[in-house]
């Protein structure tokens, strides 16, 4: 037996040296990613004329010499490879230089999953076409609808899937390998074409080939070889303040997927699961269906196990009809990704009796052999055209245990198994070798860790199981999969099971003991296990702890999509923020992006956050609004908030804030906007812009860190509705009271009809409503068709201002502004000084009264033609509705029956982030350098 090296500093990539006295094939862990290959050949098969003469292959790979017929580049240096000849990888399709044969790092895909160091699973989002992006497996470019992570930069070809490792991000602790030290995290390829070389300042990136890599994390980009003297530890970059740390967050393993995890809508694939595009089979690497074969050759379909079979999931392979059976075999091999022995392995042909016999014609089933010429043994038979790899039987195997903890000192260590060996008897064998011989065995077991691609799944195996036997039941299943499965020895006392699920959309104004009844009577929640943490009554809103994973998985599947009282439930799973383990000078950005905003661009956003910062702080607004979020950041003590969506989600933000205001330890976090609506009024104030088109999201959070903080009045509007019927007859109101939230303004009869129209033609036709510039349109067609309508609304309704009467002129249109842009930025106020008033301001506690006369008098003001009728200024107003009225608050536009509307101010004012008007500052510069920026009293910065 033998221990492996130690798990130095160094990533996959990096450089160092392996432990005295280890094997000089064992690989060296690093952190972040996967390991780095140790001295000496890669622990891949060196199968016979794979390799030039006098070159060493690199880990893993299976280059040979090829004549280049078109332009080639080096996917180690990314340089033109001038001349005719070039080194190719029979697996992977890795193109190299000779003379970068020694340096290459970048392991072969089938080897690459014995080199991760912690295993995470990748969550795939729905299908899309990706310019100039290159597949993770096969290195091709992506040119057909492809799949791309939306945790990590990886992009595959749907059916190079099966062959990706689960190298994702490691985004939380799950009580498996947790660690404090963050370490750099690389990716290779899809680098922008001018990306600079951290260490030699050349260029690393390239728009021809996948080369270079980059830390997912950080942001760091290099060449593969440079990688290798960068410190190992990450510090996450510019973004290091906004960034939650992975240490901070704790997500145990409950039989969640990875979008229920994260919060992400789960996309259906067609043939999910399978290997070909369409579910049933995958072709050779490269997508490509080979044509007719040509004469003295023939394609076969290559299935590497029962499972494969099953879900008639095969790789085409073509070959001459005189290859030797160990060339077909190594042939098979190759097309799977599988780096065994070929010694262990055979050929068999697929018989009759299984479900996919009908996929080969010719010959008698279950009868022909690949012989040492090719042929079938019996004159005039035909091959058959589809095979199995099986596995022969072994008398003995040498296993690979890996601790279930780190800052062991090793890697990992060897056993040799036999057919009497068990789980318990390795953990027996194997623990002297971890240091832990003073404890005692019983409290250890043995954990089969599938390391899947889609999903991580861990087992415990039971003390009696015999090994060999399990390693025999895994290749017949599928020989591919040994290469992804690891033995872990764990500890037997694992924490608790802990899981809390946020349930949303309940009835509101309920006590915790009747949103328990309530539930129990929904799903029969069993008590012993489930207990009701926290209460939004308001909202409508639980927060479950639940002790048992399976019962968490059945409620969550069955709240997700339950109505209650007539209300649709919302069902989340929330992590457990560490908040105690934040560094003192983080000041972590929650992201809330509406993705119904800015047509695709929304979506777009809600990807490019998960990849830039931690996926567990960026919540989609559509799936349970910004309560979740901000139940998960109640005990920061300083964070920040970045909205992405219109001034409605601003305000609907704004107002899910005051109400849960008193339950956060950072009662007052700044708030930043990226526009993504139409008007955008309070993203034009605050500097955002007037919509966002397409800058760089990376930019976006360097400009929110180095943004400044100010101040906002916000306003409560009471909407007491009278029908005049009824007040006559003194009989109850027609509606309750009710109470919304104002942050812009709030308009009254012509303004408010022209929005209410808008939004209901939208309403109608979502779909047309994706362009910012033909949303305006729509607006310019709505108010041409009200040109000519009179309202006479200053006979309608009447004012007071701080108790007093005031007379209004011949008005259509009556409008409160707190800020001063009105309709995608027109100043309605004016410029003009006036010594009636004071200068506006949108902190100064006071609302600004102006008044329009029709469309044409709007349209005057957009155009900077005119500016409104200032008819009063003040902080508290009572507005008389003598009969149903439009009226439209931020944008959301509705018509208020009869009655009072009463303005005030909302209590402590809201702060927010201005950007700032210089430009952001380079890499290096920390946010010391920002602290006597100017900054309200009490900001939590």
């Amino acid at each position: 037996m033998a221990a492996a090296a130690e798990p130095g500093a160094r990533a996959w990539l990096g450089g160092g040296s392996p432990r005295p006295g280890s094997p000089a094939c064992s690989p060296v862990l690093g952190a972040g990613g996967r390991a780095r290959p140790g001295p000496g050949p890669g622990p891949g098969p060196e199968r016979a004329g794979a390799r030039a003469p006098g070159s060493v292959a690199g880990p893993g790979h299976s280059f040979r010499k090829v004549t280049l017929t078109k332009p080639t580049f080096c996917h180690l240096c990314s340089d033109f490879i001038w001349g005719l000849a070039g080194f190719l990888c029979d697996v992977c399709n890795f193109m190299s230089h000779e003379k970068c044969l020694k340096l290459v790092r970048i392991p072969c895909t089938s080897v690459a999953p014995s080199l991760v160091r912690v295993p995470v699973a990748h969550c795939f989002g729905p299908r899309g076409l990706h310019k100039r992006k290159f597949c993770a497996v096969c290195r091709k470019v992506l040119e057909a609808p492809a799949l791309h992570c939306e945790v990590c930069e990886l992009h595959l070809h749907p059916d190079c899937v099966p062959f990706a490792c689960s190298d994702c991000r490691q985004c939380h602790q799950d009580g498996h390998q947790d660690h404090d030290t963050h370490h750099h995290h690389w990716r290779e390829g899809n680098l922008p074409s001018g990306a600079r070389c951290e260490v030699c300042r050349k260029t690393c990136g390239s728009s021809d080939v996948l080369a270079g890599v980059r830390c997912e994390w950080c942001g760091v980009q290099a060449h593969s070889v440079c990688s290798a003297v960068l410190a190992p530890e990450c510090g996450f970059g510019r973004l290091r303040s906004l960034v939650l740390p992975p240490a901070c967050v704790r997500l145990l393993p409950g039989g969640f997927s990875k979008t229920q995890s994260f919060r992400i809508a789960e996309a259906v694939e067609p043939g999910e699961g399978g290997d070909g595009a369409d579910g049933s089979a995958a072709v050779g690497p490269g997508r490509e269906t080979p044509a007719t074969p040509e004469s003295g050759k023939q394609t076969l379909k290559i299935f590497d196990g029962d499972d494969a079979v099953r879900r008639s999931q095969f790789r085409l392979i073509t070959v001459s009809r005189l290859a030797s059976a160990e060339e077909v075999l190594e042939a098979a091999l190759r097309v799977h990704h599988i780096p065994e022995d070929p010694g262990h392995l055979e050929l068999c042909p697929l018989p009759p009796s299984l479900k996919a016999c009908d996929t080969w014609a010719g010959g008698k089933a279950g009868s022909a052999v690949i012989s040492e010429e090719g042929r079938s043994p019996g004159s005039g038979e035909a091959t058959p055209e589809a095979w199995v790899i099986r596995a022969l039987p072994r008398a003995q195997e040498v296993l690979k245990i890996y601790p279930g903890w780190l800052k062991v000192g090793v890697a990992y260590v060897s056993v040799r198994v036999t057919p009497k060996s068990t789980a318990r008897s390795v953990v027996l064998e194997v623990l002297p070798l971890l240091g832990r011989q003073a404890e005692g065995p019983e409290s250890f077991q043995l954990v089969e860790v599938a390391m899947g691609c889609r999903q991580v799944q861990r087992t415990a195996l039971m003390d009696e199981q015999p090994l060999l036997d399990r390693l025999q039941d895994i290749r017949q299943m599928s020989v591919r999969q040994v290469s992804q499965t690891r033995f872990y020895v764990a500890e037997s006392g694992d924490v608790a099971p802990h899981v809390s699920l946020f349930v949303g959309g309940l009835p509101p104004s309920l006590s915790p003991e009747e949103y328990s009844s309530l539930l129990h009577e929904a799903v029969a929640t069993k008590a012993t296990v489930v207990s009701v943490s926290h209460v939004y009554s308001s909202q409508g809103a639980v927060v479950l702890d639940v002790t048992c994973f399976s019962e968490a998985a059945r409620l969550y599947v069955l709240l997700k999509d339950m109505a209650v009282r007539g209300r649709l439930l919302t069902a989340l799973v929330l992590p457990d923020l560490l908040h105690a383990k934040l560094p003192p000078d983080s000041c972590p950005l929650l992201v809330f992006v509406n993705p119904k905003s800015g047509g695709l661009k929304g979506r777009d956003l809600l990807c490019s956050f998960r990849k830039l910062l931690n996926p567990h702080q960026v919540f989609d607004l559509t799936n349970g609004g910004p309560l979740p979020g901000l139940h998960l950041f109640s005990q920061v003590p300083c964070f920040r908030v970045l909205v992405c969506g219109g001034d409605g989600t601003v305000g609907w933000v704004l107002g899910a804030l005051e109400e849960t205001r008193y339950r956060l330890a950072c009662p007052e976090p700044s708030v930043a906007i990226l526009p993504l609506g139409t008007g955008n009024d309070l993203g034009r104030v605050l500097r955002w812009g007037a919509g966002y088109s397409g800058e760089d999201p990376l930019s976006v959070l360097l400009s929110v860190d180095e943004a400044d903080a100010v101040l906002m009045d916000r306003w409560t509007i009471l909407l007491d509705a009278h029908d005049t019927a009824s007040a006559e007859n003194g009989t109850a109101d027609a509606e309750p009271p009710k109470i919304v939230q104002m942050s812009n303004y709030c308009g009254i009869g012509i303004d408010a009809e022209l929005s209410l129209d808008f939004h209901q033609a939208r309403e109608e036709e979502p779909g047309k409503f994706t362009s910012r510039l033909h949303n305006k349109g729509v607006y310019v067609r709505v108010g041409l068709q009200k040109i000519s309508h009179s309202r006479s609304l200053h006979k309608q309704i009447r004012l007071q201002v701080e108790r007093q009467e005031v007379e209004l002129p011949s008005i259509e249109g009556l409008i409160f502004i707190n800020i001063p842009s009105w309709g995608s930025g027109a100043d309605l106020w004016g410029s003009d000084s006036d010594t009636r008033f004071e200068k506006p301001r949108m902190d100064d506690g006071l609302l600004e009264v102006v008044g329009v006369t029709g469309v044409v008098h709007m349209g005057q003001v957009q155009g900077g033609l005119r500016s409104g009728i200032r008819i009063a200024q003040g902080s508290y107003f009572r507005v008389t509705l003598l009969k149903a009225t439009p009226v439209q608050v931020d944008g959301e536009p509705w018509v208020q029956a009869p009655g009072h509307m009463i303005i005030s101010a909302a209590g402590p004012k809201v702060h927010m982030l201005r950007k700032a008007k210089q430009k952001p500052r380079r890499a290096g510069t920390t946010r010391d350098a920002r602290a006597d920026a100017p900054a309200p009293e009490g900001d939590p910065r």
